[in-house]
C-alpha cells in the first residue's frame, strides 16, 4: 500500500533494527544459555588439580585396567564430587542474586537496589555469626540435631526473621509502603550489624577466623546435599519470577499506573518480597556474603537490551550464573593451590561499577 502526498509516494516504513533488537528475545537468551553451558563445562575442567574430565567420561564407556583404577578414582572424586556440585552451586547462587537484584530494582524503581536493601543479607549474617559464637553453648542442642546443616539453617532463619519483622513494620492497613520498606530495611540491617558486632566481640580466636572466612563468601564447602537444598529453594523462585515481568514493567510508571493497568499492587509486592527473601536467604546461608552481583548483572542487561523485564529477568539469571562461575574459577586458580574468597573478587569488581552507576546517575541518564 502506498500513499500519495505532495512530497511524492510514501511507503509504509519498516521498524529500524538495532543491536539491542537482536539481543532481545529468544536470540539473546539462546546466546546467554550457550554462554552458561560453556562456563559450566569450563568450570568443571578448571582447577588446581590435574584431574581430567575426559578420563571420567571415557571410563563410563571403556573398562579401566587395575593400574589406572587409582588415578581414575582420584579424577572421579575431583570432578564428580568436588567440581560439579561447586559449579552448580555457583551457577544457582549467581542466578538467584542477579534475579533478586533485578526484582528489587524494578520494585524500588532504582538501579542501585539489590537484595541487601531488605536487610536479608544482614539478617543471614547475624544468624550465621550467632551460631558460630554460641553453637558450642546456648545453641548446642540444635547444632547437634542439625549437624553440618546447622550453620546454613541459622543463617537462613536469620534472613527470614528479618524479612518478617520488615514486613510487619512496612505493612499498614493491608498495604506495604515502599518508602517505609526501604527505610526500615536500612535500619534493621544496621541493627543486625550492631548485634553481629557484639557477638564478634564475644568470640574467641578460632570463632573469629570462622566468622571472617564466612563473611568473605566462598563456594568451597559445596556438596551435593547442600547444592540440592539451595536448588530446592532457589529454582522454584527463579521459575516464578518471570511471571512478575508484567507487574515490574508497570511499576516503572509508578504504583498508581500499575494499579490502573490491572496489577494487584499489594499482592504483587508481597510475592516479590517473599521470593527475594527466600532465594537470597538460601544463597547467602550456604555460601556466605557475596556482594554486588545483584547490582552488576541487571544493569549490564539493561545497557545491552533495555529495561523490559520479560527479557531482563531470565537474562539476569543466565548471565548472573555465568559471571559467578567465572569469578569462582579465578578464585580457585589465581593463588593456587590456595583459594581466594569469591566475595573479595565480586567486591573488587562491583565497587567501581557501583560508583560508575552512581556518578552516571548524576547526569540523569541512569536507568
Amino acid at each position: 500500500m502506498t500513499i500519495e502526498s505532495g512530497m511524492g509516494v510514501l511507503k509504509p516504513g519498516r521498524p529500524t533494527l538495532t543491536w539491542r533488537s537482536y539481543l532481545q528475545g529468544g536470540f539473546g537468551l539462546a546466546l546467554l544459555a550457550l554462554l552458561s553451558a560453556a562456563m559450566l563445562i569450563l568450570s568443571i575442567t578448571t582447577g588446581a588439580s590435574a584431574a581430567s574430565v575426559l578420563n571420567v567420561l571415557s571410563a563410563l564407556v571403556h573398562p579401566v585396567s587395575a593400574e589406572d583404577a587409582g588415578l581414575l578414582l582420584r579424577d572421579r572424586v575431583v570432578v564428580i564430587d568436588i567440581r560439579l556440585p561447586r559449579a552448580l552451586m555457583g551457577f544457582v547462587t549467581g542466578a538467584a542474586l542477579s534475579v533478586c537484584g533485578a526484582v528489587m530494582q524494578g520494585l524500588f524503581r532504582n538501579p542501585l537496589a539489590d537484595p541487601t536493601v531488605l536487610g536479608v543479607s544482614a539478617g543471614a549474617s547475624l544468624g550465621a555469626v550467632a551460631f558460630i559464637v554460641l553453637g558450642q553453648t546456648l545453641l548446642a542442642p540444635i547444632a547437634l540435631l542439625l549437624g553440618m546443616f546447622a550453620l546454613p539453617f541459622f543463617s537462613f532463619a536469620g534472613g527470614l526473621v528479618v524479612t518478617f519483622i520488615l514486613y510487619r513494620l512496612a505493612a499498614s492497613e493491608g498495604q506495604i509502603q515502599i518508602g517505609t520498606l526501604l527505610i526500615a530495611g536500612i535500619a534493621i540491617a544496621a541493627l543486625a550489624m550492631a548485634v553481629t558486632g557484639l557477638l564478634i566481640y564475644m568470640a574467641d580466636d578460632n570463632q573469629l577466623r570462622d566468622i571472617t572466612f564466612w563473611s568473605m563468601g566462598s563456594l568451597a564447602g559445596s556438596t551435593w546435599d547442600k547444592t540440592a537444598i539451595v536448588a530446592l529453594v532457589v529454582l522454584p523462585a527463579i521459575l516464578v519470577v518471570p511471571f512478575l515481568a508484567k507487574g515490574l514493567n508497570a511499576f516503572t510508571l509508578g504504583e498508581a499506573a500499575a494499579f490502573h493497568m490491572g496489577i494487584h499492587v499489594e499482592a504483587f509486592k508481597r510475592v516479590s518480597i517473599i521470593l527475594v527473601a527466600a532465594a537470597t536467604g538460601a544463597a547467602v546461608a550456604f555460601n556466605g556474603a557475596i556482594g554486588f552481583v545483584g547490582i552488576i548483572v541487571p544493569h549490564l542487561i539493561r545497557i545491552a537490551s533495555g529495561p523490559d523485564h520479560r527479557f531482563l529477568l531470565p537474562a539476569s539469571a543466565l548471565l548472573g550464573g555465568s559471571l559467578m562461575l567465572v569469578a569462582d574459577m579465578v578464585a580457585r586458580t589465581i593463588v593456587a593451590p590456595a583459594e581466594l574468597p569469591i566475595g573479595i573478587l565480586t567486591a573488587l569488581i562491583g565497587s567501581p561499577f557501583f560508583l560508575w552507576i552512581l556518578f552516571k546517575g548524576r547526569s540523569g541518564r541512569i536507568m
